[in-house]
């Protein structure tokens, strides 16, 4: 969609082919109980000033419609890290000197970590698991569970025993270590699916474009002259085509050339982890102490948000679970016990039963960050032929800013 909308604001005619009955893929809307939710809690930070920046262009008007919070990590009454309302480095330094429940110990080895990865220019001599680079850097056992893995599964979803430490590293550079306002956590006043690719898909058909919903693509032909898509809608032709599928799709999508061996092989490497999304509606008058919160070290959830404080909807709790795990091989009834569980002993032991609950999984939600792990390009070696996704080659780990990137990266490609 963001190819597609940076085509047409340049005069170009674009034909979006989109399998669900609405776009947005794995950042779509929902609809449970007559509530329109999206199918994951999705999260973003100041330094997304791609996605963000589309946001507002598809939304002019004043306020925009996402709520701009300082970056908060809190586990109620036990830990808390929160950026400070300062210019550069003076956010950071000051969340660390005020952080509640860390040591003065732990937060010199915080600090001094931090400064060598500056000094490094946040590049590493080479890539290795997360959980060995800060072992080695001196991160205390305290900083892994309460700090950095929470992180590494919010910015990577990948455990960080396996995480790629220059790609974390890569999202630490723009955010925590980025200007004051990239560290912000920005979170979607209604839902994203809405304000992102259906909005965008709105503005494409009123500008002359062609979105086609519940119309998968079965092949793409190269023809002498360009491709052919076949589709429901019978075969049509195109000059350029930007296959913006997840990669698992893309490989059966690649046209019949010898061109694009290297990048099937590089897709047959990808491996993928999960995430769950848990729903629970409880009474109205249900509220956290802050609108979103993160779970103790060792618990299934990691992440909870108050829907009441952040959209409106009173009274309804999304827990967020990242990453492969036991939980995966139980059924959605159990799983949601076992959160309504977890809430309950750690944040809200008075808590009357939910009304309701829902399980969104999303079992390949993003690609496995692991090092070394090379992802294609977004021009291939076929000519007006173009990859788009949070998988392909980039800085970031599968984030929303990373697809929005590699979408206009290829809308840069065509107009070339």
């Amino acid at each position: 969609m963001a190819a597609a909308v940076a085509l047409t604001r340049q005069g170009v005619p674009v034909s979006v082919f989109e399998a669900g009955r609405q776009p947005g893929g794995r950042a779509r809307t929902v609809q449970l109980n007559d509530l329109n939710l999206d199918n994951g809690q999705h999260i973003l930070i100041g330094a997304y000033r791609h996605t963000l920046e589309l946001i507002d262009f598809l939304h002019p008007a004043v306020p925009p419609p996402y709520q701009r919070l300082p970056l908060t990590l809190e586990v109620p009454d036990r830990f808390r890290l929160q950026a400070a309302r300062l210019p550069a480095p003076w956010h950071l330094l000051a969340a660390i000197l005020r952080a509640e429940g860390i040591t003065w110990k732990d937060r010199l080895a915080l600090t001094r970590f931090l400064s060598r990865l500056k000094k490094q220019r946040f590049k590493l001599p080479h890539d290795e698991p997360l959980l060995g680079f800060l072992q080695r850097h001196r991160q205390s056992r305290f900083l892994l569970q309460w700090l950095w893995e929470p992180l590494c599964l919010a910015a990577l979803n990948t455990p960080p025993g396996i995480a790629s430490a220059q790609l974390f590293i890569n999202v630490l550079r723009d955010s925590l270590m980025g200007a004051a306002g990239d560290s912000d956590m920005v979170l979607p006043a209604r839902p994203l699916g809405e304000l992102l690719p259906e909005a965008a898909g709105n503005w494409i058909r009123q500008h002359g474009g062609a979105v086609h919903t519940s119309c998968r693509v079965s092949r793409i032909a190269q023809e002498i002259d360009g491709f052919t898509i076949h589709s429901p809608l019978g075969n049509q032709s195109f000059s350029h085509v930007i296959c913006a599928t997840a990669p698992q799709h893309s490989s059966a999508l690649l046209p019949a050339s010898p061109l694009l061996a290297d990048i099937r092989a590089k897709l047959q490497r990808f491996d993928y982890q999960p995430i769950y999304t848990v729903y629970l509606q409880y009474q109205p008058g249900t509220r956290l102490r802050t609108p979103m919160c993160a779970l103790p070290p060792g618990r299934m959830v990691q992440w909870l948000f108050d829907r009441g404080q952040l959209t409106g909807e009173a009274g309804l709790l999304a827990a967020v679970i990242s990453a492969h795990g036991p939980h995966v091989e139980l059924g959605h009834n159990d799983i949601a016990s076992l959160v309504d569980e977890e809430i309950r002993a750690t944040l809200l032991p008075a808590l009357p039963p939910p009304l309701w609950h829902q399980v969104i999984a999303e079992k390949r939600a993003t690609f496995a960050a692991v090092p070394h792990l090379e992802r294609p390009a977004q021009r291939t070696p076929l000519p007006h032929f173009y990859l788009a996704g949070d998988y392909t080659a980039g800085d970031y780990p599968a984030t929303l800013e990373g697809a929005v990137r590699s979408g206009l990266q290829c809308a840069d490609l065509v107009m070339q």
